[in-house]
């Protein structure tokens, strides 16, 4: 799976993603892009969007998108890490066009 981490998900967690492509948007020349026009760009090229904003769903329309979304609710690296298993799985489940909220211990 192709997976984009927004900006504000630190980078060490693509080590938990194993057997996945991962970029960041940084990593794109997409750093600085506001969400719709991110969302928009990442859907061409991404399977999955992973973020720690908590805003995106309220401030974006994920209707009728085609690109999964896995928002976690922390962008501490310690407890992204503690959480890897909790990730992977919601990871592998997650479908086309979902939108998923991951509560993080």
């Amino acid at each position: 799976m192709k997976i984009l981490l927004d900006e504000c998900v630190p980078w060490p967690m693509h080590r938990s993603l194993a057997g996945h492509e991962c970029r960041t948007a940084q990593q794109c020349g997409w750093g600085g892009i506001k969400n719709g026009s991110l969302l928009q760009l990442a859907e061409k090229e991404f399977d999955l969007f992973i973020t720690s904003d908590q805003n995106l769903r309220y401030q974006q329309n994920l209707a009728g998108r085609r690109i999964a979304i896995l928002e976690l609710s922390t962008n501490k690296l310690r407890r992204i890490e503690s959480a890897a298993e909790m990730i992977q799985a919601s990871v592998s489940a997650i479908k086309p066009g979902e939108f998923r909220h991951l509560e993080i211990p």
